[in-house]
């Protein structure tokens, strides 16, 4: 598990769940857990609060056709808007997953766009969602490159 990974690494982590019954799940790591439904923007800008790096890990979502382009291009929009004025320098964005790849390279897209109008960094998340220890790798890697401004 990537909060396990950073934690581990010395790094505060906030984790996020739409689900109740996750949140201990996510203390169990060493994390603070935070309710928080990306479908409602609103519910998630607190959790920006103090936070250097918000890695967005939503390319294996799932729901309708609609649902899935809502998530990744208006609410994605929305919630990198909020960012501006947070902490945040950076954003990780899972750009592989099950998630059709026309919306996924449409989220990259916003998040790129924020990096040049925020100068915030942005890294992209590539590898494989099923080869699980190879994309916790490749996450810690995004993570620092956003911290380094690599």
């Amino acid at each position: 598990m990537l909060a396990r990974s950073l934690v581990a690494r010395g790094h505060a982590v906030r984790g996020t769940t739409r689900d109740p019954a996750r949140l201990p799940e996510i203390e169990r790591v060493g994390a603070q857990a935070r309710l928080a439904d990306p479908d409602r923007v609103a519910t998630m800008v607190s959790s920006f609060d103090h936070v250097t790096v918000a890695c967005v890990l939503l390319g294996s979502a799932t729901g309708t056709a609609e649902e899935l382009a809502a998530l990744h291009l208006h609410r994605l929009q929305a919630a990198l808007t909020k960012m501006v004025d947070t902490t945040i320098h950076g954003v990780v964005y899972e750009r592989r997953g099950t998630v059709g790849r026309e919306l996924l390279r449409g989220g990259a897209d916003l998040v790129r766009s924020f990096s040049d109008r925020s100068l915030a960094a942005c890294a992209m998340l590539e590898a494989d969602p099923y080869d699980h220890e190879a994309w916790v790798g490749a996450a810690l890697a995004a993570v620092e490159q956003v911290l380094t401004g690599g």
